[in-house]
């Protein structure tokens, strides 16, 4: 089996990177402290002058809270340039239902990303129940969720997260609740989150980009890197956060690079952007 560093020699882009997404937890951050390199790439991607975004699965904070939480960390990204699992589903639910209601189980990423897109919370009759994290999961508000889509409401989660990390050790996160209102009620819930590609696709129309010009960088195997791949775009998996190098073989998928982390990319955002085109397929390039 090939090493990744002899695949990701392999493997580099010959179309040009015109957008950059990148998650953040494991790719940026672990927990509040900065992963070497992460505010040089964000650097190097604010001087370029391309569209970049970082995509979190973390429904619990709003992209201003997110904001003040990476800059406390010594990275330096704009509120407009963070995109939510909370985002992605208010957004989400807007285009299929405009002016719905919601029985809303979260804390402030949700509810305010929700009221934004025009959404009604109340728990008589909502047209959806809607599933983030939260740290205070009350029994009375996951029964009062089972209750109702009984009654009819449609099951969304933000995200299939089983668990989260904290400093005192795992968390349950929105996919271990998610399972047991499904137990309960034999309703599964729509993920809006990573892996589902349907949040790459709304980051890249936020910032109107294309998939064939973008690239994903993400440290987990089985959320970021086939989400990329899902929606069509370049993957590039850092060994920082979840995924070790000695795994990367063991997916039937893989990135399209791989590095040891954000620090090898900076230098890597002005050469992509001015990638050689690549030949033309059919015939005439073969």
């Amino acid at each position: 089996m090939a090493s990744p560093e002899r695949e990701r020699d392999a493997a580099a882009p010959r179309r040009e990177v015109l957008t950059w997404l990148t998650d953040m937890d494991g790719v940026l951050v672990h927990e509040e402290v900065p992963i070497p390199g992460a505010q040089e790439f964000i650097e190097a991607l604010q001087r370029s002058g391309l569209g970049f975004m970082v995509l979190t699965n973390n429904s619990i904070y709003t992209p201003r809270d997110l904001r003040a939480r990476l800059l406390g960390s010594g990275i330096d990204v704009p509120e407009s340039a963070i995109w939510t699992s909370a985002l992605a589903t208010a957004q989400f639910l807007h285009d299929q239902r405009p002016g719905g209601s919601a029985y809303v189980v979260g804390e402030t990423g949700l509810t305010t990303a929700m009221h934004d897109a025009g959404y009604v919370m109340t728990d008589r009759d909502p047209d959806y129940v809607v599933l983030g994290e939260t740290r205070t999961y009350s029994f009375e508000a996951i029964t009062r969720a089972i209750r109702l889509i009984d009654g009819g409401a449609r099951f969304i989660a933000t995200n299939p997260d089983p668990s989260g990390p904290s400093q005192d050790g795992k968390l349950p996160a929105t996919g271990a609740v998610a399972s047991l209102i499904t137990t309960a009620t034999g309703r599964a819930p729509y993920y809006v989150g990573k892996p589902n590609s349907l949040m790459m696709r709304s980051a890249l129309n936020r910032i109107d980009a294309h998939s064939e010009t973008t690239v994903m960088v993400g440290d987990r195997m089985d959320t970021d890197i086939i989400a990329g791949l899902e929606a069509g775009l370049r993957t590039v998996l850092v060994t920082s956060g979840s995924t070790p190098p000695e795994q990367v073989g063991t997916f039937p998928y893989r990135p399209t690079v791989v590095h040891e982390s954000v620090a090898d990319l900076v230098d890597l955002v002005e050469q992509w952007a001015h990638a050689d085109p690549e030949p033309p397929r059919g015939p005439a390039g073969q």
